[in-house]
């Protein structure tokens, strides 16, 4: 059902394309000559005709048909199809609520011609009577198809699908519309009728997971001997850095109360502020241990804390109350804050990889979640903070209609110690994790364990680029459709090399690394509009400076990017059992065991329970130790991780690139 704000938005997105910059451009220009056709040609029958039309598409004559096929699918057969009945009454109110929103922010005068009908007051994009007709007998049709039984029910599905149509001629017959308010009414009525069909009709079966150790899924990982899975109870201290705005006094007051149950009694608070986006947090932890750091924010206030914490000894609990809580949603962990709290202190910790990205202009930092620049960083950067408040993430798919029709940028990229490869796109998104808002698997092959990091380059061609790569990720949502187990497939280092296919693209293997590499070397998909890569060390210049983000944060505008990872550099607190998920596979999926210890998380790293030798705060230059995967021996550790906050050095220089882009 998230589909439907999606919706909305583009459909105001193409409401204000056709009333702005396209309104002077063939064939919007020639609508008018449409109108005038029609308004000559009118005659007694056909007249009649349009006004029975109209009546069955009218408000009255909607409302009235959907009542009484509603109470006639509870009341008539011997078993109540209650399931129908909710998916007839769900299209009908759920295509005019998108109506009236969409009138409400797109404004369109009637045609210039004789008006049949008296004029309503909203807008004439899109046509109401034709998006009700749409749903209405496009939903009975559907019924038809789906829950009867004969070859009659083809005939009668295909007398209900004529009225849609039949409907948006009467309208321009009667001159009430444009012919672009009449396709807007067809396609808001069509999409939202999909949408509601596939939430209510569609068969919910889930394949059951993999069972551990079988060929096709990682094996869980065990913890470590030291770790008892007990929660947290005996930490000494714990510092919460709370943001306060997203997190209010009422959820700071729930906070309290979930450590206090959970035997946290030496809690320190610290504010976050512009200029300190993780409080004071370094100087509690350069003071002393600090054996728990509960963050209290969005992704922009854990990336902080994260960047603070990775390569030390110190865990990290996520309290999400932020906008869009990427980190937390890919984790697993529930949506509601204090829940997410306790179900965290209750688990174990795991180690999971972080980003390290820079550029011109942009100060070496970490990242746990994406960084990127283009249409993405524009997005994030033009968001309303007031309707940030009010709307939430759906504030963002609001700006974004608005950077649809943005050129796309002149780039090049550089994975791994591969060559340069010359690409243009609209969007470069560099993940550690890879779902966004209501589950769209944006990078289906990320995962925060895997010691890499996934590319994927957006370059539309057109209105249906863009429908191509909006189908491709939606049906990555659907059942069955999650992404492949890790470890699975043809699988080796990836770089540019190894590209097969239709694109004829080669490259330069890339020099094998410490850590595991999974995936296929490329994969170009929804008809080249996306392209996929991965590497653990990715270079990208740019042509023109350009808008970039880090974690939802803006960034100043430069021309280049570079992202290296950093395995299992952050200790995060888990819950010992998370709810399945599809676009979740590395995650828990059984209960655990109580004859022995369970594992915390299938593929997630578990921490080293032993306190570090240096007070608890570990060796930030050193990094994290390589961990060790069953059936692959112990892998020689990870280079130094280069220094990253001023005054602790200077980090060490990627490789130049072999050419200019």
């Amino acid at each position: 059902m998230l589909l439907l704000p999606l919706l909305w938005a583009l459909m105001v997105g193409a409401g204000l394309l056709i009333t702005g910059p396209a309104a002077t451009r063939w064939p919007l220009s020639a609508e008018g000559d449409v109108n005038a056709w029609f308004a000559g040609h009118r005659t007694g029958p056909a007249t009649s005709v349009s006004e029975w039309l109209t009546l069955i598409a009218s408000t009255e004559g909607v409302i009235g048909v959907t009542l009484v096929c509603v109470v006639a699918l509870v009341v008539l057969p011997r078993v109540p199809r209650w399931r129908e009945a909710v998916f007839l009454g769900a299209s009908v109110a759920a295509q005019s609520a998108l109506f009236l929103f969409i009138t409400l922010c797109v404004e369109r005068p009637r045609p210039v011609v004789s008006h049949l009908d008296p004029a309503p007051p909203t807008s004439s994009f899109p046509s109401g009577h034709v998006g009700a007709s749409v749903a209405l007998y496009g939903g009975l049709a559907t019924l038809a198809v789906t829950r009867l039984r004969g070859p009659w029910r083809y005939v009668a599905a295909a007398v209900l699908l004529v009225v849609p149509p039949a409907v948006a001629v009467s309208r321009l017959y009667r001159g009430m519309h444009h012919p672009s308010d009449v396709a807007g009414g067809l396609v808001n009525g069509a999409c939202t009728l999909l949408v509601i069909g596939y939430a209510l009709l569609a068969p919910r079966e889930r394949p059951a997971p993999p069972p551990a150790g079988r060929e096709g899924g990682r094996p869980p990982l065990p913890r470590s001997a030291g770790s008892t899975g007990g929660g947290v109870r005996g930490v000494r201290r714990v510092v919460v850095v709370r943001h306060p705005l997203a997190c209010a006094e009422k959820l700071a007051q729930q906070v309290r109360d979930v450590l206090v149950r959970h035997g946290c009694t030496d809690v320190r608070w610290t504010s976050t502020t512009a200029e300190r986006p993780c409080g004071d947090l370094a100087a509690y932890t350069a003071a002393g241990r600090v054996d728990l750091v509960v963050v209290c924010g969005g992704d922009g206030t854990v990336r902080a804390c994260a960047d603070e914490l990775a390569g030390s000894g110190t865990a990290l609990a996520v309290v999400p109350c932020g906008t869009g809580n990427l980190l937390a949603r890919n984790l697993g962990l529930p949506v509601k804050p204090a829940a997410a709290l306790d179900r965290a202190l209750s688990g174990d910790r795991v180690r999971i990889d972080v980003g390290r990205v820079s550029g011109d202009g942009l100060a070496p930092t970490r990242f746990t979640v994406m960084a990127g620049a283009g249409f993405d960083a524009v997005m994030v950067r033009d968001a309303s903070p007031r309707l940030k408040a009010s709307l939430g993430w759906l504030a963002y798919v609001v700006s974004a209609v608005r950077h649809l029709g943005d050129p796309p940028m002149r780039l090049s990229i550089r994975l791994d110690t591969g060559d340069v490869v010359p690409r243009r796109a609209r969007m470069v998104v560099i993940g550690n994790v890879g779902a966004l808002q209501g589950g769209v698997p944006l990078l289906p092959d990320a995962r925060p364990d895997s010691g890499r990091l996934e590319v994927v380059l957006l370059d539309p061609s057109g209105a249906v680029g863009w429908l191509a790569a909006a189908a491709h990720l939606l049906r990555g949502m659907m059942p069955g459709r999650s992404r492949r187990p890790a470890g699975t497939g043809t699988r080796g280092t990836r770089g540019m090399a190894g590209t097969t296919g239709t694109t004829g693209t080669t490259g330069t293997t890339a020099t094998p690394r410490t850590t595991p590499a999974a995936g296929p070397a490329r994969r170009l998909v929804a008809r080249g509009a996306l392209e996929y890569f991965s590497a653990v060390h990715v270079d990208i210049r740019f042509a023109g400076p350009q808008a970039r983000e880090v974690d939802g944060d803006c960034a100043v505008e430069g021309t280049r990017l570079v992202a290296e990872v950093e395995p299992g550099a952050l200790l995060v607190q888990l819950p010992l059992s998370l709810r399945p998920a599809a676009s979740r596979p590395y995650l828990r999926t059984d209960p655990a065991p109580t004859a022995a210890p369970a594992p915390a998380a299938p593929g997630l790293r578990c921490a080293e329970s032993p306190a570090p030798a240096d007070g608890g705060q570990g060796d930030r230059h050193a990094g994290p130790a390589a961990p060790v995967r069953p059936g692959r021996g112990t892998p020689a550790s990870p280079a130094p991780l280069s220094p990253l906050r001023p005054g602790r050095g200077t980090p060490a220089s990627p490789a130049p690139l072999g050419r200019k882009p």
